[in-house]
């Protein structure tokens, strides 16, 4: 199969076609660029999990392009939904509720629940909106660092989907966060840009769910997600990753230090790819940064944050690409 990459806004036509014929189309969104298929339609959502290699029974999340669509989605509705669509949809977020019997259980993982999200980029809402919405994951090959953009998707997918629609680097960076809305308290699943702070100025409780679990209800659960395929680790302060890049040189490695600029000086003259300046620089440039790492080194030190707000949903994607390794 030809891959072709266009710009999104000159993409709709063709990649809605593709959509109704029951293939698959790569759209843009705020946090990362998703694989999407007709949420309705078992056979072409089984294309998904073919060309990522990705488990069955890791689910997916239903992208929208209006509340409307919530109605064919999910069932027993509760009102909390719209309060907090309202706030942050379209946005990084995903909201778990009941499923409906329109939707095949290959989306849920055999789950009788499902994730709706409505991202902000408007060519991907008018995808959606001219075909159907969109059952997708991230757009790579399974366990491998998220895309955030169209090359990325083109490096691991070439040959797997026809379309690519372009849309430049996402403004986000990492994945939606993830909350259940079908447990007593709404649980999140995954951290993402909505924090758990943000949620509890609406709801008032929210538990962070941050046990294991057999069957996961999210995606990024089960699984180890976001990882290059070289050697990663996570330096707990500066003055660690300048330790761990010499031992690495010494060992004849090509290490390099992922961090913010404001440690430039004392990474000195030793490799260094840049996150930016702030923590939601950090954010959005932190899956860019993996892939230009592991495409020009051996060994990946990326700066740790403090584990709060923001910072600990970044966190937790950048621990599962080290695997939990810190230095």
């Amino acid at each position: 199969m030809q891959t072709k990459i266009v710009k999104a806004k000159d993409g709709i036509e063709e990649g809605a076609s593709l959509i109704k014929s029951g293939e698959l189309v790569v759209f843009p969104t705020e946090t990362v660029y998703g694989l999407g298929a007709n949420a309705y339609d078992e056979s072409a959502v089984a294309k998904i999990f073919s060309a990522k290699g990705r488990p069955q029974d890791n689910p997916l999340i239903v992208h929208i392009s209006s509340l409307e669509q919530v109605r064919d989605i999910a069932e027993s509705v509760p009102d909390v939904f719209y309060e907090l669509a309202n706030r942050f949809m379209p946005g990084p977020i995903t909201l778990i509720l009941k499923k409906s019997d329109k939707i095949p259980y290959i989306v849920t993982a055999g789950g009788e629940t499902v994730g709706i999200r409505m991202p902000k980029n408007v060519w991907t809402r008018e995808l959606i909106s001219k075909s159907f919405p969109l059952a997708a994951p991230s757009a790579n090959k399974s366990k491998h660092i998220s895309p955030t953009t169209a090359k990325h998707v083109y490096d691991d997918l070439q040959g797997e989907v026809a379309l690519i629609l372009d849309d430049g680097a996402c403004e986000v960076g990492i994945e939606s966060t993830v909350l259940d809305l079908t447990t007593d308290v709404p649980t999140v699943l995954r951290p993402g840009a909505v924090t758990t702070e943000m949620l509890a100025e609406i709801l008032g409780e929210v538990s962070e769910n941050g046990k294991v679990i057999k069957i996961a209800k999210a995606p990024g659960m089960k699984y180890t997600h976001y990882a290059p395929k070289v050697k990663t680790v996570c330096a707990v302060s500066i003055d660690h990753a300048v330790e761990e890049y010499d031992k690495e040189k010494s060992e004849g490695m090509r290490p390099v230090i992922v961090a913010r600029d404001i440690y430039r000086d004392k990474v000195e003259e030793r490799d260094q790819i840049s996150l930016g300046v702030t923590v939601e620089d950090y954010c959005r440039n932190i899956y860019s940064a993996l892939h230009t790492a592991e495409e020009n080194f051996d060994v990946i030190i990326v700066e740790e944050l403090e584990q709060k707000g923001l910072g600990a949903s970044i966190m937790n994607r950048v621990e599962k690409a080290a695997g939990g390794k810190k230095v």
